[in-house]
């Protein structure tokens, strides 16, 4: 056999197209299975998840202390303190159930145990230091999309939310075989006093393994195999039989015994030999009986640094998944990041591309929230000696997503609504690298954060009482100079959420001026708190008049979650809400939610993706099946009346 030279050392990037491409035309497909949650890491998901129950699902003390009736302490100071007797405050410990009739919870350092009772120096708001039902996870809701790969973060959101099963695709079987006449298999050299010269330890193995663990993949060992053309085709012969993908260690340079290349060749197809990288340069690509191999250096740091740019990428085309990018990215921040100085703090962020910018957004900072981090694109890091960030400012951001994703992440400020998390799954399903991140800030908000370029879309079912036009009065006053298109997105009941036999005989606004009735509303700028002022008005209601007026959530499962937990007797909202959390629902008015996209954007490969899932049929019927919508104009354009 002559001694070969490398044949191609192209840019490591050509080379892993060109190998990803051949693998995801290969026949190669895994199937999928059904896998405890608990042994999921790593996995990629086949399905959309949802969550099974609330979490927490009881209302819970968040701190150490005295759970108290928050009325009892108001007024109390250092200055004023107030006593409480012991049958009026029931020492409780992090994570007890808050007792009966009790609505917050002093801190223990605020607490001072006297022979009459306890003192209180510090007033409590209601529902403070404690975290109530479905803080953290709403039953109904959607954990995690399809074609995700399942992290620890993920593992805990999934029990927490009583999924104990998911849908995932099979492990790839990958084959590792050892090669040189000089390696010593690990266990022959524990028996050993002393290495020979010229005896190399076998280790490669064990590392590569572990990669591919990481990255999801089942590993079988081969026997070394020395340097001999025969038992080199023989021992890739039975490995590419037996696994999804197989890699051989050693043999891959220009050395009189490295014969790697050529029995590829001779057995398949030699993709590559030699990629233009240091270390790794003599890495090779090849197909076998349509399977994928890999020949890795010898040199262990060479041999990672070509796992990770080609392995890596191996596996991901199998499982659907593409190798990430760059591990940071500028971006700049759309709200400002206070922090106290004394610790560098890591602040989850959502990322999406808006033409040039990428905008960078904080979400919620709680020690307690897991879904915090499910959703999280990126981690941002404030200086010890930092007080934050304001808004605008440009920062650097560490990835958990590669930057191909967050430049095709469609942008979404406004109303919240159920749909949109079927419209991200559906796209996630369909196209792979597309993604929906949504800022629930109110239609009003979501126009207003469109007229600043901060997003594609604005979601939005602003009614104008005078007019009872949706939507475009607001648009005239908001974006008057703003070029937009209108789409509609669904139609939507809207109505009452109350608890299972509507207890209260709630059926009408004139209803929530009762005493004995405590409602929660929506945020100011939300479409339906729009609504319901609308309807207070035209009682002639005052909202002063209406218990529970100022309590506020930013999204319809919240206010389903409020009521489900005895926290308000009802709550204006979406049929599906209601149905998620088993409660009932009492019709009010239909509405129609639409999408405002900046006319910039709309030609936009990601926008023309979501009205091509909009204008989809199997799409609508998907939403025609939820309670409460209809779809029988989603997708359409929709016109100025005047």
């Amino acid at each position: 056999m002559t001694r070969r030279v490398y044949l191609n050392q192209k840019p490591w990037e050509e080379l892993q197209q060109l190998f990803v491409q051949r693998i995801k035309a290969s026949k190669v497909k895994l199937a999928t299975e059904t896998v405890p949650v608990a042994d999921a890491l790593g996995r990629i998901t086949a399905e959309p998840v949802r969550a099974k129950i609330n979490s927490p699902h009881y209302h819970a003390s968040a701190m150490d202390g005295i759970a108290v009736r928050s009325e009892d302490t108001f007024g109390a100071s250092e200055a004023t303190p107030i006593t409480l007797p012991f049958k009026a405050a029931i020492p409780v410990n992090t994570g007890n159930p808050l007792p009966h009739g009790k609505d917050a919870v002093v801190m223990i350092e605020d607490v001072h145990e006297t022979s009459e009772g306890y003192e209180i120096i510090k007033a409590v708001a209601p529902w403070e230091n404690v975290r109530p039902v479905g803080e953290d996870i709403v039953k109904g809701e959607m954990i995690l999309p399809p074609n995700h790969k399942i992290g620890p973060a993920d593992i805990g959101a999934l029990l927490a939310s009583g999924v104990l099963q998911v849908q995932v695709k099979a492990v790839p079987r990958v084959g590792f075989i050892p090669s040189g006449s000089e390696i010593t298999d690990l266990t022959q050299c524990l028996e050993k006093t002393e290495l020979e010269p010229g005896e190399i330890v076998e280790f490669n193995s064990h590392v590569i393994k572990g990669l591919l663990r990481q990255w999801g993949c089942e590993t079988t060992v081969y026997p070394v195999v020395e340097d001999d053309p025969d038992l080199i085709a023989a021992a890739l012969t039975k490995a590419v039989a037996e696994n999804d993908l197989v890699v051989i260690n050693a043999g891959s340079s220009a050395g009189s015994k490295d014969y790697t290349a050529d029995t590829i060749e001779r057995l398949g197809e030699l993709l590559a030999h030699g990629a233009a990288i240091k270390p790794g340069k003599p890495v090779m690509l090849g197909m076998i009986q349509d399977k994928p191999v890999i020949g890795l250096p010898g040199y262990p740091v060479s041999a990672i640094v070509a796992a990770e740019l080609f392995l890596k990428a191996a596996v991901g085309a199998l499982q659907g998944w593409n190798p990430p990018g760059y591990p940071t990215m500028d971006a700049q921040l759309t709200q400002r990041v206070v922090s106290n100085p004394g610790a560098e703090e890591f602040v989850r962020v959502r990322l999406g591309q808006v033409g040039d910018k990428v905008l960078a957004t904080p979400i919620a900072r709680g020690a307690g929230l897991i879904m915090s981090m499910v959703h999280a694109d990126g981690m941002l890091r404030v200086p010890r000696l930092s007080q934050g960030y304001p808004a605008g400012a440009q920062v650097k951001v560490e990835l958990f997503r590669k930057p191909e994703e967050i430049a095709q992440t469609i942008v979404l400020a406004g109303s919240h609504d159920l749909v949109l998390d079927e419209l991200d799954s559906y796209l996630r399903g369909r196209f792979g690298d597309a993604r929906l991140t949504v800022a629930p800030i109110g239609s009003l908000g979501g126009l207003l954060t469109l007229a600043k370029g901060e997003a594609h879309l604005a979601g939005a079912h602003l009614l104008d009482p005078e007019t009872g036009e949706y939507n475009w009065p607001f648009i005239r006053k908001y974006l008057a100079n703003l070029p937009v298109r209108v789409f509609n997105l669904v139609y939507r009941m809207q109505g009452f959420i109350v608890p299972p036999g509507n207890p209260k005989g709630i059926t009408s606004f004139e209803d929530l001026k009762r005493a004995d009735v405590t409602i929660v509303n929506r945020q100011r700028g939300a479409g339906t708190r729009i609504l319901l002022d609308s309807k207070l008005a035209e009682l002639e209601i005052d909202p002063g008049e209406v218990k529970g007026y100022e309590r506020e959530e930013f999204t319809h499962t919240g206010v389903a979650v409020a009521v489900s937990a005895g926290v308000a007797d009802v709550g204006l909202g979406i049929q599906a809400a209601a149905q998620n959390l088993g409660l009932d629902f009492i019709p009010v008015a239909e509405e129609r939610y639409d999408l405002i996209i900046r006319e910039e954007f709309l030609d936009t490969p990601k926008v023309q993706r979501v009205l091509e899932v909009l204008r989809d049929p199997v799409f609508q019927d998907l939403i025609n099946s939820l309670p409460g919508y209809d779809a029988r104009q989603m997708g359409e354009e929709l016109y100025d009346s005047e």
